[in-house]
């Protein structure tokens, strides 16, 4: 099985993003942390569930949707590393 490796910068992202929600509503900040991180944890059996991110192309980075989060991450041979995840707005 392949193991997760949240990096610094990602539980910034994580935590910066609960704060943001949690100023109108702590419980929608939980929950939208909660499903980020639940969603990170398909990679475990699923590692190339996200989509390869086209400008990489010297180590393979995929791009995990969840909501109008991004969560990039890089494959390695035994673990996965979470860079960072971060808001997207939606396109109007």
């Amino acid at each position: 099985m392949v193991k997760i490796e949240w990096t610094h910068e990602a539980e910034i992202w994580l935590r910066d993003i609960y704060n943001y929600i949690a100023t109108d509503n702590r419980d929608a900040a939980r929950r939208t942390v909660a499903g980020i991180f639940e969603k990170v944890q398909l990679l475990t059996k699923y590692p190339r569930l996200g989509h390869p991110y086209e400008p990489e192309q010297s180590r393979e980075v995929r791009i995990l949707l969840y909501g109008h989060y991004r969560i990039a991450y890089l494959i390695n041979l035994t673990r996965l590393s979470t860079y960072w995840a971060y808001f997207m707005a939606p396109l109007t």
